[in-house]
């Protein structure tokens, strides 16, 4: 199957970017680049139901439950694919679809930006 990358998940690369790029390993960056691509998508291409349901934590504020109930796409077709040190969030349908990737260390996703760019 087919991996697309959306606006949310480049924009997130471009940030996790950023802050290597100001520390003492910028290298870092470049591990989690290599990793997403001699790794990460392969084995989405191959498996891409591979990952845990994010539905399984459950929304534990009032804010959490009012982003979740506005996507478009159900919270239970989402997925998630952990790193060493990262989260990645993505949605197996007609292809691939890597929507966000944090930090382990970063608190929370932007829910509003998730929306998928085709």
């Amino acid at each position: 199957m087919r991996v697309r990358i959306t606006d949310n998940f480049s924009a997130n690369l471009q940030s996790i970017e950023d802050y290597w790029a100001g520390t003492d390993f910028p290298h870092s960056f470049d591990r989690l680049l290599d990793e997403l691509d001699q790794s990460v998508i392969p084995n989405l291409e191959r498996y891409p139901e591979m990952g845990r349901a994010f539905s399984r934590h459950p929304c534990e504020s009032v804010e959490a439950r009012v982003h979740t109930e506005r996507l478009t796409v159900g919270l239970s077709s989402i997925r998630e694919y952990l790193l060493e040190e990262y989260l990645l969030l993505y949605l197996p349908a007609d292809a691939v679809y890597l929507l966000a990737i944090r930090h382990h260390k970063q608190l929370s996703y932007d829910f509003e930006r998730l929306w998928l760019n085709h």
